[in-house]
């Protein structure tokens, strides 16, 4: 109606995961840098932070497995992974070729 005042809507609620993706309650429209849009009507919406995902913007739980390039060299940490170190004695690798041993 003109003339009357917009009614103000309720703040969108926004959860950040530092290992995971953000969670943002929908409907959702995401300007992306190209310029599109992503629309989504879900209730809540995963943001994919971590740059994996093969669905842009959306979260595509990527983020749960680090993949070894051919070196065997994991890529580099991005923040959103989390951080575990093997124990002093254990070998971190111990079939780097995928191969049970025979015994």
């Amino acid at each position: 109606m003109a003339g009357t005042p917009e009614t103000p809507r309720a703040p969108r609620r926004v959860r950040i995961d530092p290992t995971g993706p953000l969670l943002v309650d929908g409907p959702v429209e995401v300007l992306m840098e190209d310029g599109t849009t992503a629309v989504s009507d879900r209730f809540v919406v995963a943001l994919c932070t971590c740059r994996r995902t093969r669905t842009p913007p959306w979260c595509d739980t990527s983020h749960r497995t680090r993949r070894r390039d051919d070196s065997g060299h994991r890529p580099p940490d991005t923040g959103t992974d989390e951080a575990r170190e093997p124990a002093p004695d254990s070998d971190p690798d111990p079939d780097p070729a995928g191969e049970e041993s025979a015994g």
